[in-house]
Order: structure tokens, then C-alpha cells, then sequence
């Protein structure tokens, strides 16, 4: 991954789910928070409900393939994200699990820009 570090211990995700803002969709849910670092952060997260361990790391493969290919298009430094998969993940072809995850980030990018200008504008 370009500007891209991985997301480490049990503190940096509880931090994130708890004041982070999300978007749940069908296959997936995106936390997002912004950060004073020079890259980005990424944290994927498959439960043991979604399958065993083979199906597992097939969807955490594909999340991190597609969040490679949008961040070719797209500049995502100073940002932190997780994306934890729900368990109709199971059985989904890439493109999907890509479309959604493409606009779930630019809808929760936008909000926290927005947020981020408006409170520098006060």
C-alpha cells in the first residue's frame, strides 16, 4: 500500500470503534477518523463468525486488494480507517465487496472533511 500503515493492538481499535465515525453497509462496516500522521492508517477485521479461517483470510485478501486499487485514486494521508467484514461477506465476488467499500469511503470522507473545515472555520 502506497501512504499506508497497518492499524496495531487492541487500544488503537477500541479508540476507533468508540469515537471514530462509521457507515454500515451490506458486506462491510467503516469506521473513519482523522489523524495529525503523514499516511494513513488501516485496520481489517473478520470475526470467527464469519467462517473458518480459510474463508477469513480470503475476505481480509480481498479487502485489502480493493482498498489498494481505490487508494491509487484516491489520497487518503491523514486519515485512520477500519473495515470490519459482516458475515454476508461469505461467497461475494471482489467487484462487490469493491463498490461498496469505494463509496461507503468517499461518503465517509466527505463527512469528516466537512467536519474537520468547519471546525477550523470557527
Amino acid at each position: 500500500m502506497l501512504y499506508t500503515e497497518s492499524i496495531k493492538g487492541n487500544t488503537n481499535f477500541k479508540k476507533m470503534y468508540y469515537r471514530a465515525k462509521f457507515k454500515i453497509g451490506f458486506f462491510t462496516v467503516i469506521y473513519i477518523k482523522s489523524n495529525r500522521l503523514k499516511n494513513a492508517e488501516l485496520g481489517v477485521t473478520v470475526s470467527k463468525k464469519v467462517g473458518n479461517a480459510v474463508i477469513r483470510n480470503r475476505i481480509r485478501r480481498i479487502i485489502l486488494s480493493a482498498y489498494r486499487k481505490i487508494e491509487q485514486v484516491e489520497d487518503f494521508r491523514g486519515y485512520s480507517f477500519i473495515i470490519v467484514a459482516r458475515k454476508s461477506c461469505c461467497g461475494v465476488k471482489m467487484w462487490d465487496i469493491f463498490g461498496e467499500i469505494r463509496r461507503n469511503l468517499a461518503f465517509l470522507k466527505r463527512s469528516v472533511c466537512f467536519k474537520k473545515n468547519q471546525q477550523q472555520a470557527d
